[in-house]
C-alpha cells in the first residue's frame, strides 16, 4: 500500500538511480538545466511494460527535444540489460528502485504472485514530470499494470505545460 500521495509543487526528496550497463547515475530531485520525465515500470516480467515502453522508445525523439527521459524498475541489472538488449530501447533504463525509493514517489508496491512472475517485491507503474528546480508537477501512478497514461496525449500536454511553464494543478 502507498503511504502517501506524491505532493506536486514540491521538490522530490533527491536520490540517485543507476543507468544499467553504463558507470554512471541520474539524479532525480535535484536543480539541473532541463524537464525529466521519469517512468516506473514494473519490469523484466511485464508484458504490458514491453508494449508501453515500445511505444515510447518509437516517439523518444520528440521526448528528448522536450526533456529529459528516465525508466526505472526494481530490476536487476542483468534483467535491465536484457530488456535493452531485446527490445533495443535507446532511453537511459535504470535499475534496483528501492522501497525506500517507491514509497518516496507514492507508488504502488506490489508483492510477487509467484517465482515465475519475479523473485523481488516491485513498483507498479507510475510517471513523473519535474521542472528543472526538482520541482513534481505531474502524477501518474497506477496500482496495476493496466492503467498508463497515453503518451501522445502525455507527450503533447507535457509540451504545453513547458512551453507555457503553466502552474502545478491539483494543490487546492
Amino acid at each position: 500500500m502507498t503511504d502517501f500521495k506524491p505532493r506536486v509543487g514540491v521538490p522530490v526528496e533527491a536520490f540517485a538511480l543507476s543507468v544499467a550497463g553504463e558507470n554512471r547515475q541520474i539524479e532525480i530531485g535535484r536543480p539541473k538545466d532541463r524537464w525529466t520525465m521519469l517512468f516506473v515500470y514494473r519490469g523484466r516480467h511485464c508484458p504490458r511494460c514491453k508494449r508501453f515502453l515500445g511505444k515510447l522508445n518509437q516517439a523518444l525523439a520528440e521526448w528528448t527535444a522536450l526533456l529529459d527521459v528516465v525508466v526505472v524498475s526494481a530490476d536487476p541489472e542483468d534483467k535491465a540489460l536484457a530488456d535493452k538488449a531485446e527490445f533495443a530501447w535507446d532511453f537511459d533504463l535504470c535499475y534496483d528502485l528501492s522501497q525506500d525509493q517507491m514509497r518516496k514517489l507514492g507508488l504502488y508496491v506490489s508483492v510477487p504472485l509467484s517465482e515465475a512472475e519475479t523473485e523481488r517485491t516491485f513498483a507498479e507503474p507510475g510517471a513523473f514530470a519535474l521542472r528543472p528546480d526538482g520541482t513534481l508537477m505531474l502524477v501518474d501512478i497506477s496500482n496495476g499494470p493496466a492503467a498508463r497514461p497515453d503518451l501522445d496525449e502525455l507527450l503533447d500536454g507535457m509540451r504545453f505545460n513547458v512551453e507555457k511553464d503553466r502552474p502545478v494543478r491539483g494543490t487546492a
